[in-house]
């Protein structure tokens, strides 16, 4: 069963926005390393370079909910703005959040999509530019294009692609009926800003679980609280 994980910043400034890229990074790195399949399906860019609003992945794997249920709610980052040098705060958070694919209905219908082979990129010697194993599926009334190269078999790569893309396509789908509704990515509002289950400090983002069963991480994190305006 795949599943859909958000990244985001929810209404945070330029700093959270650059906590998600280099969280993403991070994330998508432990969860190859723990022999999940992860594909990032869409990122929406942020306010400054090098920066993103959010993220969404996609994570296959018979250990994904262990993998995510360690991952899942707020994140901190204790560190210096790189963009306002002598800003005070040192306390910054974001969300990351499992969105409920069973609430969309969407429907892809095979005349709507577009496959494309192409040469993967990558190891592989001299066979690598030879063969076409890549494929590429856009889903015509969206423009929306997905790559799949993981196999070295283009009907497994194929098969994959339109599942990331009927993913995808689900989570934009998601997105748009909490808009209609006044609630789109109202996740960022639930954030527990004083309960964060994992901590990142510094510029080189070294990282540190946070349990939430011991009295001294709770009372470390009221105080961090105090110290950020977010």
């Amino acid at each position: 069963m795949e599943k859909i994980i958000q990244i985001s910043a929810g209404k945070g400034p330029a700093e959270c926005q650059a906590v998600v890229a280099k969280v993403l990074k991070i994330f998508v790195s432990e969860a190859r390393d723990k022999g999940l399949a992860c594909s990032v399906l869409d990122r929406e860019p942020g306010s400054k370079n090098g920066t993103l609003k959010s993220a969404l992945v996609q994570i296959e794997g018979s250990k994904s909910d262990n993998f995510i249920k360690n991952w899942r709610g707020t994140i901190q980052w204790i560190g210096k703005s790189e963009f306002r040098k002598q800003h005070r705060r040192k306390n910054w958070f974001i969300g990351i959040f499992e969105l409920d694919l069973s609430q969309s209905t969407f429907a892809i219908l095979d005349k709507d999509l577009k496959y494309e082979a192409i040469r993967s990129g990558g190891p592989g010697g001299q066979h690598v530019n030879k063969v076409s194993t890549a494929v590429r599926v856009i889903h015509l009334p969206t423009d929306i294009t997905v790559l799949a190269s993981d196999s070295r078999s283009q009907a497994q790569n194929k098969k994959m692609a339109k599942i990331r893309l009927m993913n995808l396509l689900k989570a934009r789908q998601l997105m748009e009926k909490k808009q209609a509704a006044k609630k789109q990515w109202q996740n960022h509002q639930v954030l527990e800003r004083g309960n964060p289950v994992r901590t990142f400090q510094g510029s080189d983002f070294k990282s540190e679980f946070v349990s939430k069963s011991y009295k001294s991480n709770r009372l470390k994190a009221k105080q961090d609280l105090k110290n950020s305006n977010w």
